[in-house]
């Protein structure tokens, strides 16, 4: 009906289309990330068994809104346009005692900046969840449980 009409005249035909990042590549970036930013502190990683040490992601990736792009500066404005929005729990497992606040905040850091630079993504809510500390007194068999 509307033939060769052009829907969107501000954006060219080569430049259309949809950028989708599903949920798993998200949290695989996270995790990598994450696991990462918690190599940096060695008085923790040192206490982590090696089975514990891959941080749980849990994502939920919504696409951003179409924004038009034909006002203003258009490369700028592409550059800067997010691709989807994410909200995010990371869990992980670190070693005791060490400095808990500033891993949680390191690894917050890493992945919400290393989303936006390779993926594209904003992250609207994040939290970081400390599900088990290691103590290195608790891996010895022959001493009683720590209370």
């Amino acid at each position: 009906m509307t033939g060769g009409v052009d829907r969107r005249p501000g954006i060219p035909r080569g430049e259309r289309g949809a950028i989708t990042v599903a949920d798993r590549v998200v949290a695989k970036i996270a995790s990598h990330v994450a696991r990462e930013a918690l190599s940096r502190f060695p008085e923790s990683a040192g206490r982590v068994p090696p089975g514990h040490r891959t941080p749980r992601v849990a994502t939920s990736v919504r696409r951003a809104p179409e924004r038009n792009t034909a006002t203003g500066d258009d490369e700028s404005a592409a550059g800067r346009q997010a691709i989807g929005e994410v909200r995010m729990r990371i869990t992980v497992e670190l070693g005791y005692p060490s400095d808990i606040g500033a891993q949680c905040a390191a690894v917050r850091r890493e992945v919400t900046e290393r989303l936006r630079t390779w993926a594209g993504m904003e992250v609207s809510d994040f939290s970081v969840s400390v599900e088990r500390l290691h103590s290195e007194h608790a891996r010895h068999t022959d001493q009683a449980r720590v209370r």
